[in-house]
């Protein structure tokens, strides 16, 4: 019996920095505005830029000199990690509205199979991207492309076809005509520099490049050569991962860079205990305890300074903001002006969730109970213990 063709899709938000940025902040509209690795240094490099930057030529990896060559009016934000940190698992939350087989790769983009979504949604890939992409433009302000086809990497391909906005469909019979004239670099895993080495032997196009013999391939790419073949073939179908199975991360950290620079120990404290109970809420998640904790502070003058320590294995928010204020106070002697605060928590080991008892004296970890509200009711920013809300002056991220 003939296996049923999967429904892959690759959801792509569209310039996912900059599109955030000028979200969330309306007076960048119809601005070119551009998110740089350090925009007080000319020296620094486009991380993402708008559709308007791209007009005039502005593209990533650029030095910011060169940018602003092209474009004077260009403007250059630091980037806010923590911010499309939040909006990506935001965005997870709206594709797991359509299935489970959601993995992310990267903050903004992921592949969803939706093959066993169709007949309970009563619609086809397509339409189900279409409706992606109009739910997140109500929603989040910006645009995402979405490619839909049979195989990851056509789905992927896809979604870079046709930017921004759009939905792009590429079925297996289409390969032949529509795929396989594209360019080499068309394909993930195809860089500059295999690029090169491919169009010096006269092969230009994935066309081209699935005629080659394996033993060929091998000798240039190593097995990842004859693997490559086989998916733009067709021939290899790789799964989507579950979202609520895929593995941990090695580590898991938040930091901020404030509105005003701070000196004083209980401004640093409150900063912390933020961070920490994002720290916390993601270990939760992941069912984790960190075995280390590190933090890192940002001068005034653009100076960093880190350090770390092993410590008892927790996910618990008080624990965490402890941990990492005595590790500031090693650290930092308060006699100079900060401008960014980082905490880390990492080398992990999984965590078991153990069943209260009511003869049970000792104190219970609410930090399970804090994630629990947070995320039914928005963020109300609700922490345990002695730990202070974040003032909007202090931390321009939220």
């Amino acid at each position: 019996m003939q296996t049923k063709e999967r429904v892959i899709l690759h959801s792509d938000v569209n310039n996912f920095f900059a599109s955030v940025e000028c979200v969330s902040r309306p007076e960048l509209k119809d601005k070119p505005v551009a998110v740089t690795g350090n925009p007080e240094k000319r020296n620094g490099i486009i991380l993402a830029k708008n559709e308007l930057a791209k007009k005039f030529g502005v593209k990533t990896g650029q030095v910011i000199s060169e940018a602003k060559a092209l474009c004077p009016e260009l403007i250059c934000l630091a980037p806010h990690y923590d911010l499309y940190e939040e909006i990506s698992l935001q965005l997870h939350n709206l594709y797991l509205s359509y299935t489970n087989f959601v993995e992310p790769l990267g903050l903004d983009e992921c592949f969803l199979d939706v093959t066993g979504s169709l007949k309970y949604l009563k619609m086809s890939g397509e339409q189900i991207a279409d409706q992606i992409r109009e739910k997140v433009k109500q929603k989040f302000g910006f645009t995402v492309s979405v490619g839909v086809s049979f195989a990851k990497i056509f789905a992927k391909l896809g979604s870079d076809l046709r930017k921004p906005d759009f939905t792009t469909v590429i079925k297996r019979e289409d390969l032949k005509e529509k795929i396989y004239p594209l360019p080499l670099n068309s394909v993930v895993g195809i860089g500059k520099r295999l690029e090169k080495k491919f169009s010096s032997i006269g092969v230009n196009t994935i066309g081209e490049f699935v005629k080659l013999e394996d033993f060929y391939l091998n000798n240039l790419m190593g097995v990842n050569g004859t693997r490559l073949k086989a998916d733009l073939l067709g021939e290899r179908e790789e799964s989507v991962a579950d979202y609520y199975t895929l593995p941990p991360p090695k580590s898991i950290g938040n930091g901020t860079t404030t509105l005003k620079d701070i000196v004083d120990r209980r401004d640093v404290e409150k900063v912390i205990y933020f961070l920490a109970e994002k720290v916390s809420s993601r270990m939760l998640k992941h069912r984790v305890l960190a075995n280390t904790l590190s933090v890192t502070l940002k001068t005034k003058d653009l100076k960093t300074v880190h350090i770390s320590q092993k410590v008892k294995p927790t996910n618990n928010i008080s624990e965490i903001a402890k941990g990492c204020l005595m590790l500031c106070d090693k650290l930092w002697r308060y006699n100079y002006p900060l401008r960014a605060i980082r905490i880390k928590g990492s080398n992990f080991t999984s965590s078991n969730v153990r069943q209260l008892s009511f003869f049970d004296k000792s104190k219970p970890d609410i930090s399970e109970t804090v994630k629990y509200i947070n995320d039914k009711y928005g963020k109300i920013i609700l922490a345990s213990d002695s730990a202070s809300f974040i003032n909007k002056s202090t931390h321009p991220q939220e």
